[in-house]
Order: structure tokens, then sequence, then C-alpha cells
């Protein structure tokens, strides 16, 4: 807001004067964009682990004998 008191011309849009001091709508830095590619990558590469962990303990089921559950612990 200091910026704002220090303008010898006031803005026209409030909003826009905001988003610009506040860096809304900075441009995107090339490393945040690799970032972004890195977390979609890993969010890929969880449900794929996902998917395979279910997999697999559904085959170990097969394989184990069921247990018994106790009762009255």
């Amino acid at each position: 807001l200091v910026a704002l008191y220090e303008e010898p011309e006031k803005p026209n849009s409030a909003l826009d004067f905001l988003k610009h001091h506040l860096g809304a709508s900075a441009p995107e830095n090339p490393e945040v964009e690799a970032l972004r590619l890195e977390v979609a990558e890993m969010k890929e590469k969880y449900e794929a682990l996902l998917e395979e962990n279910k997999k697999l303990k559904t085959e170990l089921a097969h394989y184990e004998p069921p247990r018994e559950e106790k009762h009255g612990e």
C-alpha cells in the first residue's frame, strides 16, 4: 500500500495495481514451469505405484492362507 501512496498519479483500477505489485500478473518463471512438470510426473508415478500396490496385495492375498481373527482380545 505504500507504493500506492507514493504513486504521483493514482491508478484507474485498484485491483490491477494490486495484481501488478503483488506479482499476480508477473510472467512465469521457467523454474516454476519445470517444477509444475515435475509435480505432474510425480503424480503419474504415484498413481501407477498405487495401482501396482493394489494389484500385488490382491495377488498376495490369493497365495496367503486366511488369517484367523482372535475374539475376546
